[in-house]
């Protein structure tokens, strides 16, 4: 997958924004203010995910890392550019908003779930 394709599935889902708090190597994407995906400048992206299916992750592919400078339970980063198939990297994008979609509001995650 390619840096577009990859920015294209994020913004794809609902009410995503697209900002730059860290400067312009940093894509950072969010939902209802909370980021769920960055970008950097190195074919990397950070995704959220659960503490058991990051571990798993990581032990099955080594372009999957832990989070680089983010929380290493929760966060995994993906060298997209390498040997990961996109249907596995529009997997974990999608659990990554999921899992910030969850943390949500009540108003907000219904509102969200009906635009899905």
């Amino acid at each position: 997958m390619n840096r577009n394709d990859l920015e294209l599935c994020i913004l794809s889902k609902p009410e995503t924004v697209k900002e730059f708090p860290f400067g312009p190597e940093a894509a950072v994407y969010k939902v209802c203010g909370k980021m769920f995906a960055l970008i950097g400048d190195d074919n990397r992206v950070n995704l959220k995910c659960e503490p058991d299916e990051a571990s798993a992750l990581r032990a099955s592919f080594p372009e999957i890392t832990p989070g680089y400078h983010m929380n290493k339970v929760h966060w995994n980063t993906l060298d997209f550019t390498q040997n990961l198939t996109d249907e596995l990297i529009r997997h974990c994008v999608d659990e990554s908003y999921r899992l910030v979609v969850s943390s949500l509001k009540k108003a907000d995650r219904d509102r969200l779930c009906l635009m899905i």
